[in-house]
């Protein structure tokens, strides 16, 4: 049974969170008042998950400005906890207890969730569930203690410089999609973006004569990039290219398919494979490890910390750090490699 829709009560309204609504009807345990189109949503031991899912997410989005990406993934990680722990009202949450949650991450393990995605995962529940006790729904958090046993701490896959070169040497400038893959892989080393963001890029968002890109990142928070000579060299020969595979459609896009339309990130995605083959690179390499390679490259060549973060959009420098345990240890084994003594 969902959210119950009720007439408007004689009682004088109040405000609440969202806007204004009407106190709970009597016997309603723990309900929140919601004014919507007119009408209050009254809600209580008998909201369906979707509704308890749908207004969580809409509370991220009209606070805190969440990308829908990152939502769409939340949405997943909420859904998946909401199965496993058998869902059924506000009562089944407020029930759960700290081993709950245990199990509830050897659960999403023993599916073959990666340690990274079940730590994803469990932050976005956390959030959730601090979110219903805000609420009024329930009254504690059971994941606010619970941890993962090594979360985040998965060192980055980078490339040495020799497999970037021998990637970006894999296309073919024959053809206007080798052009356009020249571009786009130059690009993504370039300025270290993430895949969504390459994509998404736009005739505006890039200047060629001033050598930079602006980018709209997570939590939608414009960043500026350089690109870099070799970069802009591409982007530009790109250009009859992208004629060429517009066949006279009109986009806004810069990158952009033979159908005409804009590249995607699964389109991208197997254009990287596709080249990793041709350039005989015999592990798996996906869009993300050229952004891991950005970043390690710059620190091994001495660039600063905090230029590094604002390069790659990270909120938090302490994400950036990850890189710098990268750094050192190639640092590491060119002495131990090179050096008569070590």
């Amino acid at each position: 049974m969902g959210a119950i829709d009720r007439k408007r009560k004689s009682s004088a309204p109040v405000f609440c969170r969202y806007g204004f609504g009407y106190p709970p009807v009597e016997g309603m345990t723990k309900a929140i008042v919601r004014y919507t189109e007119g009408s209050e949503r009254l809600y209580g031991d008998v909201m369906d998950k979707q509704t308890l899912i749908d207004d969580y997410l809409a509370a991220l989005a009209l606070e805190k400005n969440r990308a829908e990406n990152t939502l769409d993934g939340y949405r997943r990680d909420i859904d998946r906890f909401m199965t496993i722990v058998a869902y059924d009202s506000p009562v089944r949450l407020a029930a759960l207890t700290p081993p709950d949650m245990t199990a509830y991450l050897k659960t999403v393990r023993g599916e073959g969730l990666s340690e990274r995605s079940a730590a994803r995962g469990l932050a976005a529940v956390r959030g959730f569930l601090r979110w219903l006790v805000q609420e009024g729904i329930i009254d504690k958090n059971p994941a606010e203690a619970t941890r993962t046993s090594r979360m985040w701490k998965k060192t980055p896959e980078t490339m040495p410089l020799e497999e970037v070169d021998a990637l970006l040497a894999a296309p073919t400038n024959a053809t206007p999609e080798g052009v356009r893959d020249i571009a786009m892989l130059t690009t993504l080393y370039a300025t270290g973006l993430r895949v969504s963001e390459l994509v998404g890029l736009t005739l505006a968002s890039v200047n060629l004569d001033a050598g930079y890109v602006a980018t709209m990142g997570k939590g939608s928070k414009e960043r500026v990039t350089p690109l870099g000579e070799v970069a802009v060299e591409k982007i530009r020969a790109y250009a009859t290219a992208r004629t060429a595979l517009l066949k006279g459609k009109i986009t806004d896009a810069l990158f952009v398919t033979r159908r005409g339309g804009a590249m995607t990130r699964q389109g991208f995605w197997k254009i990287v494979k596709k080249y990793t083959l041709v350039a005989r690179i015999r592990r798996d390499i996906s869009p993300h490890t050229l952004r891991h390679s950005f970043a390690t490259h710059l620190l091994e060549r001495g660039a600063d910390l905090r230029s590094v973060q604002r390069m790659l959009g990270h909120a938090d420098i302490s994400t950036t750090q990850i890189y710098t345990h990268v750094a050192k240890a190639r640092l590491k084994e060119v002495y131990r490699r090179i050096h008569p003594r070590a």
